[in-house]
């Protein structure tokens, strides 16, 4: 095997691929990027049993071949390198050369490396954009305890009559939901899977400049029990969390006594200062006035305390409600309109963020409250 390939579509190749590295692989080889070099181009993929991802470049093929090489390794090497890349294949070793720096790599055995699964037969096709931010702003409420895997999900349901796909995640202490139009889509009925959440916001992140992407869902048009996401040029299957979400259309109140409308960025500023007083079990209080003021406080009198204010623009009567800083920050952070707007019920009961003036399908955030000692 020997060929060259910029070092820019080398770079951002092994990036790509090494997304599917596990952190401690069950195996030493699926510690290793598999390089394929193959006439004109030259592909690199990873597996970890779970998620795959696979991607082709640009290359100029002196011989074809394929080579195992440690992905960390490959990865650090292409951070540092300028100028075209060449690697030759010599043996059990692969010679890497990069400007002036020169490299020799250990190669794994290709005897041991599993096949990469099958990617499903396209259920339709997105945005690129529309996909990754429906993704990334959900992701902001998968769990981070590992010992309820599901928790750690994103789930992905196809609605066939309405023609839409909704994103959803949870850790229990709050919900993001966000639906995308799928019009084109050639599932038959509705269908709800749930992917592995880290994952999914990494495949997406990396479509995000794509202008168009296939989406496979598992159990149709033979997925096998895999998420297929493809791009022109590269492909992530990402293996489906068994289990789904806790249902939680119930819990989004329909009917509010309190709305009110306040600038993210200059709320959410505020909320990142008064935080600074906080612990992790202690709360941010809101204070909703009548004379249109929202009151940030945090701590005690016993401890460093914190006060900040801002403007809003209330609807119903003066409100006192506490959050968890970092849930509250988190769901301002994923909203991508100028303003918020809160729906209450009452002091105890969940409550929803969503951009103010977005529509039904846009993300909404229902976040549930810290009941505060009388």
């Amino acid at each position: 095997m020997k060929f060259t390939v910029e070092h820019a579509d080398f770079a951002a190749a092994v990036n790509y691929a090494a997304r599917s590295l596990p952190a401690r692989p069950p195996v030493p080889v699926l510690a290793g990027l598999l390089l394929h070099a193959d006439t004109d181009t030259l592909r690199v993929s990873g597996f970890d049993y779970e998620i795959s991802a696979d991607t082709t470049i640009p290359a100029t093929v002196t011989e074809n071949g394929r080579a195992l090489v440690s992905g960390r390794l490959l990865t650090d090497i292409a951070s540092r390198v300028h100028g075209d890349v060449h690697l030759e294949l010599t043996g059990s070793r692969l010679l890497l050369s990069a400007g002036s720096a020169r490299f020799t790599l250990p190669t794994l055995p290709l005897d041991e490396y599993p096949a990469l699964p099958e990617p499903g037969t396209p259920s339709g096709t997105l945005p690129g954009p529309t996909f990754a931010e429906a993704v990334t702003q959900v992701g902001c409420a998968i769990s981070k305890d590992d010992s309820l895997p599901v928790l750690t999900g994103i789930s992905l349901r196809h609605d066939q009559e309405a023609g839409t796909l909704t994103f959803v995640a949870t850790d229990r202490y709050r919900f993001a939901v966000r639906t995308i139009p799928w019009k084109n889509c050639a599932l038959a009925a509705d269908c709800t899977a749930l992917a592995p959440g880290k994952a999914l916001l990494a495949a997406a992140k990396a479509v995000a400049d794509d202008t168009t992407v296939d989406l496979s869902l598992p159990g149709d048009l033979g997925t096998s029990g895999l998420f297929t996401l493809r791009s022109e040029h590269s492909t992530t299957t990402l293996r489906a969390l068994e289990g789904d979400l806790p249902k939680y259309q119930n819990l989004f109140p329909t009917e509010f006594n309190h709305t009110a409308t306040v600038e993210i960025a200059a709320l959410k500023a505020a909320a990142q200062r008064v935080a600074l007083v906080t612990t992790r079990e202690s709360p941010i209080r809101l204070t909703f006035t009548a004379d249109n003021t929202l009151v940030l406080e945090a701590g005690t009198s016993d401890e460093a305390q914190a006060l900040d204010n801002v403007d809003t623009n209330l609807e119903g009567d003066e409100l006192t409600i506490a959050f968890n800083p970092g849930f509250l920050i988190d769901g301002l952070s994923a909203l991508t309109t100028e303003a918020v707007e809160f729906q209450i019920t009452t002091s105890t009961k969940p409550a929803i963020l969503r951009g103010h003036g977005s529509d039904d399908q846009a993300l909404r955030y229902l976040l549930m409250p810290i009941r505060l000692s009388s």
